[in-house]
């Protein structure tokens, strides 16, 4: 293929993280506001086929090999043998959208020995018809069953993994929605309950002294997270205890300290530990708020941030042409130039660069810095040539879309303008369209674009809004389009 240039074009393949999509989601409740949440699955999930079972025969009959995620409710649960449809079933996900109060705030030893239905599920959410109705959390739900089932059965994926730690349902049930808007199909969620369960996903132990010290990486999932959110507080063995929380949190920065941690958390045993993660006092009026712009600055999901040691942002990069000016700042035999290199060097020790450009969909390109441990000039020098590669090889990437070759911006607006809006939507379904926008410069637009799903001509009519206002936007700024 010869592209406008006239040099050789480069396939664009797009980060999938999820290999193996639920396809399928079945509804066993008598709950009328979680029968009426279909409807939200249907107009925010196209590709999705939703069902509601009224007896549990025909909920024991059901039988597929796709992903199906069943939805149940307390009394709906209760009566399942799930035993027998997981049998029946060998990528199902069983969620259980507890109206219970004691089961929302306790931990799962407590909610299973006043509750046994509850060990039925493998994920457990909070719902009510006042702060936590269901069509509010329920898209968060399927897309938490499918990472589960990617996590444990199918993906290869490394290193995109937020880890939630929290025994109590109702707290990481309000504010899923907003980290699944936050990191849409870039990462992944996990959560687990107890100090033992997380550990074993972490470092697939089950005690501290036994993981190994030197290939521990090889162990469990700990290298595949990137962000961990834990309170301090929840099981351990038999006991509730904030040992647990301060013991992972250690174990986190000892092993993995590139990892994010944030501590969620009222007890005045968490502002103990501030030095190793950023408090976020759980269940205060703006605590969401500040979870979406920590996440968004210091994971690798928004621009690129650059502190001294004093913890004052000294440099801002959207995107990797931003990066390259700041290493061409760097390379100056200047005190700002040599100050600024000896930041960079520590942050390429802790993997920053590698983490920033896996989150904005260079996977190759991460992979490929992420074990290079360059110093000082080198290490810039590294870095720019990189980055400047790749520059160089997505002006020669052209997005398929259809059967039309997208270059730049006015190539997308046409294409989702005239396309069929069958076609362009699995391109939205899978954040195609934000990946190759985030590697060819664009992460403001790619990150308006992510969250937008749907179907028919309001899909097509509102990315093309969208894709128009950005146009309209980098023009003011003079930006190559």
């Amino acid at each position: 293929m010869i592209s406008r240039a006239g040099s050789r074009e480069n396939e664009f393949v797009p980060r999938i993280i999820n290999p193996v999509r639920i396809k399928r989601a079945v509804f066993f409740t008598g709950e009328a506001e979680l029968r009426k949440s279909i409807r939200i699955l249907e107009a925010n999930l196209p590709w999705l086929r939703a069902e509601i079972l009224s007896d549990p025969f025909s909920a024991m009959q059901a039988t597929s090999e796709e992903a199906v995620l069943f939805l149940c409710d307390d009394a709906g649960l209760a009566i399942l043998d799930s035993d027998k449809i997981r049998r029946q079933n060998p990528n199902a996900v069983f969620a259980l959208l507890s109206y219970q109060t004691f089961i929302q705030c306790s931990p799962p030893q407590a909610a299973r020995q006043r509750y046994p239905y509850t060990a039925k599920a493998d994920l457990v959410f909070a719902v009510n018809k006042s702060d936590l109705p269901p069509s509010r959390i329920i898209p968060s739900i399927v897309r938490a069953a499918e990472d589960l089932l990617n996590i444990r059965k199918y993906s290869q994926a490394r290193r995109f993994i937020f880890h939630i730690v929290d025994d109590e349902p109702r707290w990481f049930s309000q504010f899923l929605p907003v980290l699944y808007g936050i990191i849409g199909q870039r990462a992944d969620i996990i959560i687990t309950r107890t100090y033992e369960e997380t550990l074993n996903f972490i470092f697939g132990v089950e005690e501290e002294s036994q993981i190994p010290a030197r290939d521990y990486r090889s162990h469990g999932k700990g290298d595949d997270v990137i962000c961990l959110i834990a309170d301090i507080f929840f099981p351990r063995g038999a006991n509730l205890q904030c040992s647990a929380g301060r013991d992972l949190i250690r174990l986190m920065n000892k092993f993995y300290p590139r990892v994010s941690v944030i501590i969620a958390s009222k007890a005045p045993e968490a502002h103990e530990l501030k030095d190793l993660g950023f408090v976020l006092p759980k269940g205060d009026p703006d605590s969401l708020e500040r979870l979406r712009d920590y996440i968004l600055n210091l994971t690798g999901l928004g621009d690129f941030l650059i502190f001294d040691e004093a913890g004052r942002e000294v440099r801002r990069a959207k995107n990797i042409h931003d990066i390259c000016r700041i290493l061409l700042e760097a390379e100056k035999d200047t005190t700002q130039g040599r100050e600024l290199c000896k930041i960079l060097e520590r942050y390429g020790e802790e993997d920053r660069f590698s983490t920033w450009l896996y989150m904005h969909s260079y996977r190759e390109l991460g992979d490929r810095l992420r074990p290079r441990r360059s110093h000082g000039r080198q290490l810039i020098t590294l870095l720019k040539r990189n980055l400047l590669s790749e520059i160089a090889r997505m002006e020669r990437t052209p997005l398929l879309l259809g059967d039309r070759k997208i270059f730049n911006l006015d190539d997308l607006r046409a294409a989702i303008r005239t396309l069929d809006p069958e076609t362009i939507q699995p391109y939205s379904d899978n954040d195609i369209l934000s990946c190759w926008l985030d590697r060819r410069g664009y992460p403001e637009l790619a990150e308006e674009l992510r969250p937008i799903h749907g179907s028919g001509l309001g899909l097509s009519r509102t990315l093309a809004q969208t894709i128009e206002k950005w146009i309209g936007l980098y023009k003011e700024k003079d930006r190559r389009l």
